[in-house]
């Protein structure tokens, strides 16, 4: 992975039906992304108080 990369995934579970967490290094934004087959999905990680989860950069 170059250093110049916007996104990192920093988890990931599955193998056809996969989850995986992607943080954006410019605004620490967390970010859910599932799929399932042919279908796929992003959106922000919320916190239980239901703001974004930000990693600290």
């Amino acid at each position: 992975m170059a250093d110049n990369e916007r996104f990192v995934k920093t988890y990931s579970q599955g193998v056809v039906n996969v989850i995986e967490v992607w943080v954006d290094r410019l605004t620490g934004v967390n970010y859910l992304y599932r799929t399932n087959g042919y279908g796929a999905g992003l959106t922000p990680l919320l916190g239980r108080d239901g703001n974004p989860v930000v990693t600290p950069i």
